[in-house]
């Protein structure tokens, strides 16, 4: 690549750098702004700052809106980043969480809690979820291993697609049987932030904190990876190592996040690709832009959330599947597909 082209990209990355901490920023304030009691930006400012303000606005900013910001936050980087790594392991361009079984494996385990344990509540069954996204993840790494121990994409891609299908397809079962009972799940199944609170999230968020800091430490090792387990293996990267590493951060990011809110798609399916189109095919500048850029997606999914059904709202899930599909057809008819 020649010197302006280099000088060119860098530019590049610095200014969508700057402004995605702009746009996180609006994204934030208008977060905690609006909703059925929408606040005024000086207020929630003096709110946050501890200023006397009304008790309803108080309430609204700092009881309810502050945690639900601050989740959606760490679900955004979490699904994004999960989706880089995934990416980026399987060298497939369309992978997300849910290629390795993640979603189902949650959806399962909490099929088992509401259906054996009579659980009703997101902070009930949260545990549920994050186990079954193990117990996914670690099944689908177990059939996608080769015979020499290692991680083999294909064979990672062709186990996940199986178990899903598995999975989605008892749990469907399940419900039949008993519909009354599963009406439980209605909330979760579509991906939601309303009454996530910090009793839900809490216990979770210390494992998603352990998944992002092993992404962000694999972004060379992924690098070298990308050249090809034999060049990778001759840079001094252990290839399987830096496959089990990234399968085990997207199984806490993933597994954490879809167990607080439940399913949300696209976030780590299209994020990764912006990220590599702005900041080329460097792993760590695809995981970094995605760690900003991932929650301005679903911070403002989950802002158009309570304003298009007014003074109530619709899951975020639903809202990023709308959001995001157009925007990724987009993407793949400019570049068409993007090289990993």
């Amino acid at each position: 690549m020649s010197k302006p082209l280099v000088q060119r990209r860098v530019a590049t990355r610095y200014l969508a750098l700057g402004a995605g901490l702009v746009a996180l920023l609006a994204v934030l304030l208008a977060s905690l702004a609006i909703g059925s009691r929408p606040v005024p930006p000086e207020v929630v400012v003096q709110a946050l700052l501890g200023h006397d303000v009304s008790a309803g606005d108080r309430r609204a900013v700092v009881e309810l809106r502050v945690p639900r910001t601050v989740i959606g936050c760490a679900v955004g980087i979490a699904l994004g980043v999960a989706g880089a790594l995934i990416q980026a392991v399987t060298r497939n361009p369309l992978a997300d969480p849910g290629i390795l079984g993640v979603t189902a494996g949650s959806s399962f385990f909490v099929a088992i809690g509401v259906v054996g344990f009579g659980l009703s509540s997101p902070d009930q069954y949260v545990w549920f979820a994050l186990a079954g996204a193990l117990v996914a993840t670690v099944a689908v790494a177990l059939v996608g291993g080769s015979r020499g121990g290692s991680v083999d994409p294909v064979r990672l891609t062709l186990a996940g697609v199986a178990l899903t299908a598995v999975l989605a397809g008892i749990v469907s079962g399940l419900r039949i049987a008993d519909p009354r009972t599963f009406n439980a799940l209605l909330a979760w199944e579509t991906g939601s932030l309303v009454d996530r609170g910090w009793q839900v999230a809490g216990p979770v968020l210390p494992f998603m904190a352990v998944g992002l800091g092993t992404a962000l430490l694999l972004g060379g090792s992924l690098n070298a990876l990308a050249l090809g387990d034999d060049v990778a293996t001759t840079l001094g990267s252990t290839v399987w190592a830096t496959r089990a590493a990234a399968v085990l951060a997207v199984t806490l990011l993933a597994g954490g996040a879809t167990a607080i809110v439940g399913p949300v798609s696209f976030i780590g399916l299209m994020v990764p690709h912006v990220a590599r189109w702005i900041g080329g095919p460097d792993q760590r500048w695809i995981i970094g832009l995605t760690v900003l850029l991932a929650p301005v997606l679903l911070l403002t999914a989950d802002v158009l959330a309570r304003v298009v059904l007014w003074p109530g709202e619709m899951p975020v899930g639903i809202v990023t599947a709308f959001v995001g599909a157009p925007v990724l057809v987009a993407l793949v008819r400019r570049r068409k597909a993007f090289a990993l």
